[in-house]
């Protein structure tokens, strides 16, 4: 196995690109000083995004590669651990830059109460964001900005102003993603009709009873896609959450199966993935507006 070079302080990380550090909690890192290294697995305790320039090396999280090219951003969260694989010799050069920060930085400010909503750290391997050359200056000045105020001289703006530009970033990330969205339309259109798929075969099998009512997980894991850029995905396709649609194909579902008077609505509701029948009623409620059993009397 390839050796596990461990980063728990951005100073570390610094260091092993040849980088000066400016600050102990975030840098901006410049690889064109970086030297040659090995394959290796590598664990960051910081949130960490690759502008990757050019191919240098590939990056594989799990059984996965990155989708990356030229001007395409990667994004890691804290303690995830990655591997660069070398395909054209036992040594690559990397190139490009990276914004890595310290969670530490963020305390007590407005971007560390709401940096969850920045779902993309938690994308899959195979879901980088793609940039046009415009969108990469874009991030290059953002980048910019930030290595301009570590260069200043520290006084007391320097903490807001710095967040405050790794948030401007952060926004723009989210600009350009929804763009990515649109311009990958026929992508996540077959995306939604596998899900669709999926829940219509998974109601006509024994999985409800055997696995329970399908989890946005489960659904996102069947597509290959994580959590959260699966539920992003199909909140822009649809304007409903990814729980609110299988809820709604659950209920269309539940509609249907209600005029078989030969079962009771407990029987439907352990049939749907239920564990408890009154929840069942209640959820059926709440979408519809009346009981199972008021349904099945005046419909």
């Amino acid at each position: 196995m390839d050796k596990i070079v461990r980063f728990d302080h951005v100073s570390q990380y610094n260091d092993y690109n040849n980088h000066e550090t400016l600050h102990p909690l975030v840098s901006v890192v410049d690889f064109s000083n970086a030297g040659l290294r090995p394959p290796a697995h590598i664990n960051l305790g910081f949130y960490t995004v690759f502008l990757k320039d050019v191919r240098c090396g590939d990056i594989r999280y799990g059984r996965h590669f990155y989708d990356y090219q030229e001007g395409t951003l990667v994004f890691l969260a804290p303690g995830q651990v990655i591997k660069i694989e070398c395909n054209h010799g036992p040594y690559y050069q990397p190139q490009g830059h990276a914004l890595v920060f310290h969670p530490d930085l963020l305390k007590g400010t407005s971007l560390g109460r709401h940096m969850n909503d920045y779902t993309f750290f938690s994308y899959d391997v195979h879901e980088a964001l793609h940039l046009s050359e415009r969108e990469r200056q874009t991030v290059l000045d953002c980048f910019s900005k930030i290595d301009f105020e570590l260069r200043h001289a520290i006084d007391k703006h320097s903490k807001t102003l710095i967040v405050t530009n790794i948030e401007l970033f952060l926004n723009y990330c989210q600009r350009f993603y929804d763009r990515q969205f649109l311009t990958r339309d026929n992508e996540h259109k077959g995306i939604l009709a596998q899900f669709e798929h999926l829940l219509n075969e998974y109601f006509l099998s024994d999985k409800p009873q055997t696995l329970g009512l399908p989890s946005v997980g489960y659904c996102a894991g069947q597509l290959n896609l994580s959590s959260n850029y699966f539920g992003d995905l199909i909140k822009k396709e649809t304007g409903k959450s990814a729980q609110e649609y299988i809820q709604a194909k659950l209920i269309d579902v539940a509609k249907e199966r209600i005029f078989d008077i030969n079962k009771s609505v407990s029987e439907i509701a352990y049939e749907l993935g239920f564990k408890y029948p009154q929840h069942f009623s209640r959820l059926f409620k709440q979408r519809v507006g009346h009981t199972p059993n008021e349904y099945r009397m005046f419909n």
